[in-house]
């Protein structure tokens, strides 16, 4: 097809998201788990049945992918797009009270945003990481952040291949609006690597079925030399 007599179709994907069952399980999504339809029918209050048709929507408007896993098919994001799609939808939206009661201070404390740390734990690590000169601004695009000399060797020290977070195929380093906190967190290939070095580690600890994060006393530690309060 050529991309010259093509255009974004938005009014399709608008349809697509504005569907309140399908906004519901993308938003479950959001805890960075695959999963099933039965499992996305159940969190958004829908039959089965109805479930599945939902989804091959998303799937058919490239929102999510399915893998196939013995008898049973698991649902993701189709990319990291979707994911910050989802996360932009959460921020703008207005507020309303909660259907069921949820963990508010420690979701707003620590979670995960998508693959990258979020929370005052987020925003926390990134001012410090910019307070420090370890990220400076792009002054093309102030969204985007790249790492200083005195970054990488400071990032590096964490045991993080900064070569290899600039080689995936995403934004290297941005700005992601915190929808708790307003202010900004670290996402992009940087955030995530982050986040996976701070669980491999063992300074952060994810709950289950969550995205919600407990700081250990170890990463407690690590986040003190850091300048950030866990």
């Amino acid at each position: 097809m050529d991309e010259r007599t093509v255009e974004p179709d938005l009014v399709r994907i608008a349809s697509a998201v504005g569907d309140a069952s399908r906004i519901r399980m993308l938003g479950l999504l959001m805890e960075g788990r695959a999963l099933t339809a039965k499992e996305l029918a159940l969190g958004a209050g829908i039959e089965p049945a109805t479930a599945t048709s939902h989804l091959k929507r998303l799937q058919d408007d490239g929102l999510v992918d399915v893998t196939l896993q013995g008898r049973h098919k698991y649902f993701r994001f189709a990319s990291d797009d979707v994911a910050q799609l989802v996360e932009t939808l959460m921020r703008i939206a207005p507020r309303k009270p909660a259907q069921k009661e949820l963990p508010k201070e420690p979701i707003r404390a620590a979670r995960y945003c998508y693959d990258h740390l979020a929370g005052s734990l987020g925003t926390g690590i990134l001012s410090a990481m910019l307070r420090k000169g370890w990220l400076q601004s792009d002054g093309a695009d102030a969204r985007q952040l790249h790492v200083t000399g005195k970054g990488e060797k400071a990032i590096a020290r964490w045991g993080i291949d900064i070569d290899e977070a600039r080689a995936r195929r995403r934004q290297f380093a941005c700005r992601c609006l915190d929808w708790s906190e307003r202010q900004d967190h670290l996402g992009g290939a940087l955030g995530a690597a982050i986040a996976e070095r701070f669980r491999a580690e063992k300074w952060i600890e994810r709950q289950k079925h969550s995205r919600v994060v407990r700081v250990t006393t170890a990463g407690a530690d690590e986040l003190r030399a850091l300048g950030v309060r866990a």
